[in-house]
This record gives C-alpha cells, structure tokens and sequence, in this order.
C-alpha cells in the first residue's frame, strides 16, 4: 500500500526513520480488521489490527472530557493519554499523505484549583444594592463587628456582606474551584507531532447555539457555545488533489473554506454526543477517493461509517460501547439496504 513515488531521502532525517518502518514493517500480521467492519472494543488494542499504509482517512470525535456517561471514568491526565496513544497508533495504518481528522472541542468548564475565587462585579443585574464601599464603611465605624451585625445593620443576608467585603468566589461556588477554558488545540498538536504528524489545515465548525432556544443568559461575559474545531492532520507522503471531488459551487462554499456552519444534532435520542452526518461527508469526499478506506476509532452510533457508505468508501469502525455497536450495525445496514435494492435481479 505504500506510495511508490515518496522519496524518502527528500524528507527530514527523523521522518526517514519513522515512515521507513511504516512503510517496511517488520512483522505481518496473518489476517487484519476486515473493512466494511464495526469491531467492538478498545480503540488502542484494535487499531495496531489495522493494516499498514491502508487508511486513506481517519475522522472521528473523540470524548470531550465534559462529563458523559463513556467518558466518566477518565481523569483528566488519562483522557490525555488515550487521546495520545490512539493519535500515535494511527501513523502506522495512514497511507503516505493520508490524513487524520479529529473533530474536537475546547473544554469550557475545565476546573482549576489555581484560579482565584473574585468575585464579578454584575452590576446591571445585582440583585442587592448593597455595595463593598458599604460594607467596608459599616466596618470602618464598627471595628470590632462581624458579619452578622454587619447583615443586620445594613439588613441585607451575611452571605451578601461575606461576598462582598472579601471579594469572593461568585454565587453557588464559593468552595468549589473556579472554571476556566481549557484550550486543547495545543495538546493535539503536539501529540500529533510526537506522533510524526503535521498539522495540515483547520476548520472551524459552526453549530446551532447552546441554549439557543431558551431564555439563556450570563452573568458573566463568557460566550454561549456555538463552535467546535476539525483538525487535519497530514502523514508526511503524496497527496493527490483532486478538486473535481466537489461541484464548484461546493468548493466555494465549504472546499476552500475555513469556517464550515451546518447544524448540529437536535436529537441525540441513542447515543450522548452525535454528530452530524455531514461532517464526516464534507472530509470523506475532500480527501478520498470511491472505494478507498475510511476508519473512525470512537464510532459512537455510526455517523462516519453511514457517510462513508453513502460516499462510496470502505469503512472500518471501533466502539468499546456494545450498545453503540448494536446501533452503528443497524444504520450501516439501513445505509447498505437502499443500495442493495436498486440492484437488478
């Protein structure tokens, strides 16, 4: 499967290395993962199965560390580590100047210790009209008073005078750590890099807002969630470009595009954290051709593998969840029927 016109010589010395034993690998395997396949198990034991130099795309989305039941059990640095390893068990089974995909999302409410409990000054929407200019008055002429005589005399609750004389964390979360947002584009990085991946292009993709529908509103000046990030990573090799992939008015509108708005999934009524078929259709048909194989190692309910049968790829798929398999066999089956029914005979 390697490409006969990659010249190694032409490549960084680590990279002669790396791709030569990708490309010559020591030990072959009797039988591999079969494609057309969805494989129940751990994403790290299954894809060393894979075939050397075979994937043209890899695209998948893997746990956010956000909270959901499949990711539940993760600490942050074993999320870290799974994401590492799987990105590096990838570089083997990529064809030269093949791609991995990685549809990810920043973390929003990434909690930490070290981040000082201040108080936000919420103005236009305080509730009391208590001010900290008060309060450190009222101790200015009453030394020796505690909150509660504080409260008292300026008949407001001890916890408003606590916030606001000691400038503390703000409602709800006074003994909890504050959040921050946890940008997680470096850490792809650089474990695609260790890996012997390069960080070919990126894509923005625009959703449907959180809370879009509701009477959502902050105290704060954090935005409301509407984007998430795909990541193109590149195994060093030819890559053909082929442009006639896509109609014209397709390569203008998203082919050539940085930011990508479709909407997300309105009901995620089988599975915690879909994501849209379109997605993985947009990079199957920019970065593959018919007949070529697609792998998608957190396969949830079955997205990438429908798209890549309706795109006339292969596919191969790997979920740990045996729920999720049940569902990702059924929609590949329901995607394979229509096919299958057309045929004469």
């Amino acid at each position: 499967m390697a490409s006969q016109s990659l010249n190694l010589e032409r490549l960084p010395k680590h990279l002669q290395e790396t791709l030569g034993r990708t490309l010559n690998p020591a030990k072959l395997q009797a039988t591999y993962l079969r494609p057309n396949t969805i494989y129940e198990g751990d994403a790290r034991c299954l894809i060393p199965r894979i075939e050397p130099n075979s994937v043209a795309l890899s695209v998948w989305s893997p746990p956010y560390f956000v909270g959901k039941t499949y990711e539940a059990d993760l600490t942050f640095q074993e999320w870290q580590n799974l994401l590492r390893e799987v990105i590096a068990l990838h570089f083997p089974v990529i064809k030269p100047g093949g791609f991995l995909v990685i549809n990810i999302a920043d973390i929003l409410c990434f909690k930490d210790d070290s981040m000082p409990k201040i108080q936000a000054e919420a103005v236009s929407q305080r509730r009391s009209p208590v001010t900290r200019e008060d309060v450190l008055k009222a101790m200015e002429h009453n030394p020796k008073a505690n909150r509660y005589f504080l409260a008292k005399l300026l008949n407001f609750s001890e916890q408003t005078i606590d916030r606001r004389r000691n400038v503390n964390n703000i409602r709800g979360g006074k003994y909890e750590a504050q959040t921050r947002v946890k940008i997680v584009g470096g850490l792809v990085e650089d474990w695609a890099l260790s890996a012997g991946f390069y960080t070919h292009d990126r894509r923005v993709w625009v959703k449907d807002a959180a809370w879009e529908s509701s009477r959502w509103a902050s105290l704060s000046y954090r935005s409301v969630d509407e984007f998430e990030y795909i990541y193109f990573l590149w195994k060093p090799g030819v890559t053909k470009v082929d442009r006639s992939r896509l109609s014209k008015s397709e390569w203008r509108d998203w082919g050539s595009r940085a930011v990508w708005t479709f909407p997300s999934v309105r009901a995620n009524d089988n599975h915690e954290a879909k994501f849209p078929v379109e997605l993985p259709t947009r990079a199957i048909r920019l970065l593959t051709e018919p007949g070529e194989i697609v792998l998608d190692c957190f396969l949830g309910s079955g997205t990438s593998a429908v798209a890549a049968i309706r795109q006339k790829r292969c596919y191969i798929g790997i979920e740990r969840e045996p729920k999720y398999v049940k569902i990702a066999r059924r929609a590949c089956k329901r995607a394979i029927q229509p096919k299958q029914m057309a045929l004469p005979g």
